[in-house]
C-alpha cells in the first residue's frame, strides 16, 4: 500500500514539473515573438543598418528612410573599398537606437595615392632604398654616355617627379655610365644566361647583335656557351655583341638578329 501511495506522490512531482517547463517556454516564447517587438515599436527604436561598404549615396537612402540623421566625418584612403563608400560608421551595425539618432559616416577616398620623389642626380643605390620607402618598383634601367653626371648616377626617370600614382606603380629610369670613351672592354658572358647577359651588356655601354641557337642535351636553354667579340677584346662604345645560346632539340643552327 506504502509503495503504491509513493508511486502517485512521484507522479504527481513529475507532472508538476512538466507543466512549470512548459509554462516556462510559453512564456519565453510569448515574450520573444509578441511582447519584446510590441515593446520595441511601442518604445519607437529602431536597428542601425550596416552600410559599411556601400555607396554614399545609397547608405544615405537606407538611413534617411529610418529617420537618421547623417553625419558625414570625412573620407580617407582606403585600399579595400572603392572611393565614396562607407569605410566606419557609428553607431555600429545592429545596436537599437531611438529614430532621429546622428550617425556618423566616414567615406572611402580611394586606394592611396603616391606622390613621386625627384630621383634625378642620386646614385641608383639610393634611388633603389627611396622607391621601396614610397612603395614604388624599380622597373628597367637604360644606360648611357653623360659627362655631366657620374657613374650610376639617374639621368631620367620615366613617371616625373610630383605626380600622383597608385601604390607599386612601376618606375624606369635612365643611368649614366659615365663619360664616353675610345674602348670599352669586353665582358665575359660565357656560361650566363640570356637575361644575365643583356644587363652586363647594357651595362657595359654596348649592345646585343646576332644571336645564334645551338641544340644543347646537357646545357641549359637560353645558356650563353660562345661570344663575339672574344672576352677582354676591346671594341668601340655601342658596338654589338654576338651570342651563341642554347636551345632544347637536336635542329640546326637557328640565326636571328636581336
Amino acid at each position: 500500500m506504502k509503495k503504491i501511495f509513493k508511486n502517485i506522490t512521484i507522479n504527481k512531482f513529475n507532472k508538476r514539473i512538466l507543466i512549470i517547463i512548459f509554462l516556462a517556454s510559453l512564456t519565453l516564447v510569448v515574450c520573444n515573438d509578441f511582447l519584446l517587438p510590441w515593446y520595441v515599436n511601442k518604445s519607437g527604436v529602431v536597428v542601425v543598418p550596416d552600410v559599411i561598404g556601400i555607396d554614399t549615396n545609397i547608405a544615405k537612402l537606407i538611413l534617411d528612410s529610418l529617420k537618421f540623421e547623417i553625419i558625414y566625418t570625412g573620407s580617407k584612403p582606403d585600399d579595400k573599398y572603392l572611393a565614396g563608400s562607407v569605410i566606419s560608421q557609428n553607431p555600429i551595425p545592429g545596436k537599437t537606437v531611438k529614430p532621429g539618432r546622428r550617425i556618423y559616416l566616414t567615406i572611402s577616398g580611394g586606394e592611396q595615392q603616391i606622390i613621386v620623389p625627384d630621383l634625378k642626380g642620386k646614385s641608383l643605390r639610393d634611388v633603389k632604398f627611396i622607391l621601396e620607402r614610397h612603395n614604388l618598383i624599380l622597373n628597367e634601367i637604360t644606360y648611357i654616355p653623360a659627362e655631366e653626371y657620374p657613374q650610376n648616377t639617374v639621368v631620367d626617370q620615366t613617371i616625373q617627379a610630383g605626380t600622383k600614382v597608385k601604390k607599386n606603380s612601376l618606375i624606369s629610369l635612365t643611368v649614366s655610365r659615365g663619360k664616353i670613351s675610345d674602348s670599352v672592354e669586353v665582358p665575359n658572358l660565357i656560361g650566363k644566361s640570356l637575361k644575365e647577359a643583356e644587363k652586363i651588356i647594357g651595362e657595359s655601354g654596348l649592345k646585343i647583335g646576332q644571336i645564334e641557337l645551338q641544340a644543347s642535351m646537357t646545357i641549359l636553354p637560353n645558356t650563353v656557351i660562345d661570344q663575339y667579340p672574344r672576352p677582354g677584346d676591346f671594341v668601340s662604345w655601342g658596338d654589338p655583341i654576338n651570342l651563341f645560346i642554347t636551345k632544347t632539340g637536336t635542329k640546326k643552327i637557328e640565326k636571328f638578329e636581336y
